[in-house]
């Protein structure tokens, strides 16, 4: 089996004044999907950002930007609806009228630093029953080892998703969430044995849990997510200077393990996302 490797460029935490390789304008966010996809990468999980660089749900540059990467790559292209943790959840529900081929549905609440990123049980099944509706293929985010346990309840009691494939993500190191170690990569890989058959994952580490979670992740069979929304340092005092430079290190770890890189036609075989 190959490996999916997804990369996330651009988040709603990190600001452009701090972080200036940050893509944040619509060429920026281009550029960067085309060179990650001529490196290894199948998916791009995008968050958005306004004229002054700040995060936005706004429909029309949601609509122009899933249009463009469209038009200029092969890319599956996810929206984020989790937006940043200060989004109201109609503007949430409201970026899946975008047209993605995917979106985030985050599993629960969970506090994020000194914020809480609120995930009503609501929201929750409000966001799977109107991606069943739009035909839009969700990837599940989980914060911690419940949030596993509330998605068999939410397909238990609302069905599978477009596609019929269970994809999850495992966002790991997030301050308040789950540790970014093995041992809870493990924990998670045990408690999905009570998902529906077939159901796969990528992992995601925060910060300085970057690399320990690739290589977990790729020894259990798992997949990939990097980029500077959740990483941007690079190593010890090395700022990271593009999202491609994470991209080819996460496709490195992937060759090593012997799981070269899905191409888009091959993520979206797996994942159930129409060509």
């Amino acid at each position: 089996m190959g490996t999916l490797i997804t990369v996330a460029p651009t988040g709603a935490e990190s600001t452009k004044a701090d972080v200036p390789a940050l893509p944040v304008t619509l060429d920026e966010l281009v550029s960067t999907a085309k060179e990650c996809e001529a490196l290894g990468a199948s998916v791009i999980h995008v968050h958005i950002r306004d004229g002054e660089a700040r995060p936005t749900l706004d429909l029309g540059r949601l609509r122009e930007t899933v249009a463009a990467l469209r038009e200029s790559t092969d890319l599956i292209v996810q929206l984020s609806t989790g937006g940043a943790v200060t989004d109201p959840e109609d503007a949430r529900l409201a970026v899946l009228e975008a047209g993605p081929d995917m979106a985030s549905c985050t599993m629960g609440t969970v506090n994020f630093g000194d914020d809480v990123f609120l995930n009503r049980w609501e929201l929750v099944v409000g966001l799977h029953l109107r991606m069943q509706q739009l035909g839009v293929v969700p990837e599940y985010e989980i914060f911690d080892l419940g949030h596993l346990t509330a998605l068999q309840r939410l397909l238990d009691r609302w069905g599978l998703p477009v596609g019929g494939h269970v994809h999850v993500d495992l966002v790991m190191g997030v301050p308040g969430g789950m540790p970014g170690t093995t041992e809870a990569l493990v924990a998670c890989r045990q408690a999905m044995r009570d998902l529906p058959e077939g159901t796969t994952f990528s992992a995601t580490g925060i910060g300085r849990s970057t690399i320990p979670v690739m290589l977990a992740s790729l020894s259990a069979g798992g997949h990939l997510r990097v980029g500077m929304e959740d990483t941007v340092t690079y190593a010890k005092g090395r700022p990271v200077e593009s999202n491609m430079q994470l991209v080819a290190r996460a496709v490195g770890f992937a060759q090593l393990a012997q799981r070269p890189p899905l191409t888009s036609a091959e993520a979206r075989a797996l994942l159930g996302v129409p060509a």
